[in-house]
Parts: C-alpha cells; structure tokens; sequence
C-alpha cells in the first residue's frame, strides 16, 4: 500500500541546495550588483523605523548637551565676573596712583601699600541686628578671614569684619552710626574721619574749622592712618557743605561710593599685617590716627640735634693787661 503523501527530499538535502542558491546569489550580486535596487528599495522602506527607534536616543543626549553645556556657560560667566571685580578693585587706585605720581615724582620709590591677596566674597544677608549696618558674607575662618579685616566692592570702601565663624563672617558696614575711618581729600591730602549715620543717610565729617578746603564733589579715600584700611581707596565723595556760624566750624556730609544697599560681591582684602583684632571705636580711630601722624612727624621734622645750638661757647681772643 502506497502512502498518501510521497516524501520529499531530505532536510540534509534541502539544506545544502538552499546554501549553493545562496553562494550564488552572492556571487553574482558581488560581480554586477542585481540587487542594488532591491536593497535600496528596502532600506528607503525600513529608513523611518531606524528614526523611530534613534529619536529617544537624539532626545536624551540634547538634554544632556544642553544641561552640559547650560552648566559650562554658568561656571564660564562666574569666573569672568569674579575676574572683572578683581581688575575693578585694582583700577580703583589708578586716580590716587596718578595723583600721586605728578605732585611728588621724587617719591616714586615708595608706592603705595599693595595688598598682598584678595579674594571674592558673596553677600548672603543683612545682618539680624536691627540697630547695625552689617551684613553676611560666605566667607568663614576657614579661608583665612579674621576680625578686623576690610572688605571693599567694586565701587569702594564698604566696611570690616567684626566676627567670624568656620562658614561665614560677618561685616560691619562704614554707614554704621558706630563706625569710623581715617579719610584724606585725594584733591589736597585734607586728613579727616568720617563716622557712619546710618545707612539712609551719608557719611559725616568730623567738625572742621570753617576755613578748610573742602568742597562739594571732592573725592575722600582712606588714608591709611587707622592702620585698618591700605591707603587710597575710594571711601565717599562729598555731598554738602554747610557753615555753623554759631560754633565757627563746617558741617560736612559725604556720599558712600559703594551702593551700601544693594551689595551683592564683595572682595576681603589681606595686607602684610592681617592679625586678628576687634574694630576699633570712632574715639579709638581719633587715637590711633592722632598717634600714627605723630609717628609719622619725625620723618618729616629735622632731627632735633641738627636745630639744637653748640653747647660749647665760642673762644674769644684774651690777652693780658
């Protein structure tokens, strides 16, 4: 009895047939290329699933470049801005440089005192005293900053440290009613103190004979006679002058340079002496300026042997009679 279905040719067979039909077509693409139009054909047709399947890919590594690049600019403009207050700082004894410079060209061997570092500072808040001018820096003892120690911005003086923590400090600022400091007119080298009034008000001069050369729009910077504060940097400049003719003296008041309200950098600045110590006192600033210009008068005074007259009476001719 026959079976219904004839077998048909083993697998080994239809296995071995089915390689040679592929050697050969192969073989024969290679030499002509038959199958190019096919192959196009079929990849213009498969194109958009290759889309498909690559755009969460495209869409996740635009995220990342973006972020990437976002972070890059933000880190790029901080250091640039950082860069720019430092330069802003040094131009700010460019006037006093050149005043200096065509009054006394003798004294171009003695410059002045130029701080040894400076670093950039972020204000983080107002201070929580309501009856002080201060604010807070991020800026703490572990970079080095000390009680004592100025802090200026771009513009000018701004004020002292008065306490440090490990994170942030503490900064006293030069409007505070109990704040003073040694100041000098850059147009005549004037020495005065100017105390703080509070924050909403300008500076004020101590009282001066009303004779003295001072007037509106005169440039004041610190003098450097506190000991405090490197000399020549912008402190105020002078906004009204008004005669007491009661007490024969001049009320003088004087506009902060630096925009106390709205301080967002500062620069804390370290100089050849950055010990620590407290803030001095308005009377402590009129004693400590008082003994520095009496420090400094010798070097201008001759010395006292070059004005004090022979001891030794002159010879006179004697004879006998």
């Amino acid at each position: 009895m026959k079976p219904i279905f004839s077998r048909g040719p083993s697998l080994q067979l239809r296995l071995f047939f089915a390689v040679i039909i592929a050697i050969i077509l192969v073989v024969v693409d290679s030499r002509l290329g038959v199958f190019n139009k096919v192959r196009s054909y079929m990849d213009t047709a498969v194109s958009p699933f290759y889309f498909l399947a690559n755009g969460p890919r495209q869409f996740l590594d635009g995220i990342s470049e973006s972020l990437t690049s976002h972070n890059h600019l933000e880190l790029e403009n901080r250091t640039l801005r950082n860069e720019l207050r430092l330069q802003s700082s040094k131009l700010l004894l460019l006037d006093q440089l050149k005043h200096e410079n065509a009054r006394l060209r003798e004294l171009l061997g003695s410059p002045l005192r130029r701080d040894e570092h400076m670093m950039v500072s972020q204000v983080l808040s107002g201070g929580m005293d309501p009856y002080r001018d201060q604010v807070v820096i991020d800026k703490g003892a572990k970079d080095g900053v000390y009680e004592g120690q100025p802090a200026i911005s771009d513009r000018g003086v701004v004020g002292q440290v008065i306490s440090v923590s490990q994170l942030s400090s503490r900064i006293l600022l030069i409007c505070d009613p109990t704040h003073a400091l040694p100041v000098q007119v850059l147009r005549n080298d004037i020495r005065v103190i100017a105390g703080g009034t509070g924050c909403s008000d300008d500076l004020q001069l101590e009282p001066l004979p009303s004779d003295t050369d001072i007037r509106v729009g005169d440039v004041l910077v610190t003098s450097g006679l506190g000991g405090r504060f490197p000399e020549g940097y912008p402190v105020a400049v002078v906004s009204s002058v008004k005669i007491d003719n009661q007490r024969a003296h001049a009320v003088i008041h004087a506009r902060p340079l630096a925009e106390l309200r709205r301080l967002r950098y500062l620069l804390l600045l370290w100089g050849a002496d950055n010990s620590p110590s407290e803030p001095m006192a308005p009377s402590g600033v009129y004693r400590a300026a008082n003994e520095r210009l009496m420090q400094m008068l010798p070097q201008v005074l001759p010395e006292p042997s070059a004005e004090k007259p022979s001891s030794k009476p002159p010879s006179t001719a004697t004879g006998n009679r």
